[in-house]
């Protein structure tokens, strides 16, 4: 199964990280992150909430649930051993060589990432790719659109337990609007309807 490594820029938006995930559930993908990356996400996440009106210590155990939920889900995801290719890249920013060596370690086909120019390919052992959030999840989708509007109708079902239910086509309008993930919900859109 094709393993991506997921940089924590792509996990921290609510929305994409859940669709991405809800992508990895039904099996079109295997996702990767490191201990460092689940480090960063945490606490970006606990700022996301404490800036949103949560206290410091709500912040602080919303996220940390955030992190065991997907370790929960994904207990095969996270890279150890990894360290001993920190700092070897050549990377122009110094702290993503982590992201890096996990990709390299776990054997990941690509980096998920925002930052595609942190991550030259000049750089980068020729085994990984670099793929923003938007070209990975037309790819992935490309893979299976019937796995993918599984994930999309399961991702709303969910979106239910939180108290304000939403349509797989609102989802998918986000999915757009927010992320430019328009190629990737029109191969979704005819399945859910």
């Amino acid at each position: 199964m094709f393993a991506a490594v997921l940089d924590t820029c792509v996990l921290w938006p609510s929305l994409q990280r859940n669709f991405l995930l809800s992508l990895a559930a039904e099996g079109v993908y295997r996702p990767l992150w490191s201990d460092r990356i689940l480090e960063e996400l945490e606490y970006e996440e606990a700022c996301k909430l404490e800036a949103r009106g949560a206290t410091a210590d709500e912040a602080r155990a919303r996220a940390a649930a955030l992190i065991g939920q997907m370790n929960g889900a994904f207990d095969n995801s996270c890279v150890t051993g990894w360290e001993r290719l920190d700092g070897t890249y050549g990377l122009p920013d110094p702290d993503d060589e982590h992201v890096v060596a996990a990709a390299e370690f776990a054997g990941a086909g690509a980096i998920v990432t925002m930052n595609t120019k942190h991550f030259p390919l000049d750089h980068l052992p020729s085994s990984i790719g670099i793929q923003t959030p938007t070209q990975f999840a037309l790819n992935t989708v490309e893979v299976s659109p019937t796995a993918a509007a599984v994930a999309v109708r399961t991702l709303a079902d969910r979106s239910g337990r939180r108290g304000r239910k939403r349509s797989p086509e609102s989802i998918l309008d986000d999915l757009d609007r927010i992320y430019a993930m328009t190629e990737a919900t029109s191969l979704i859109r005819p399945l859910i309807t």
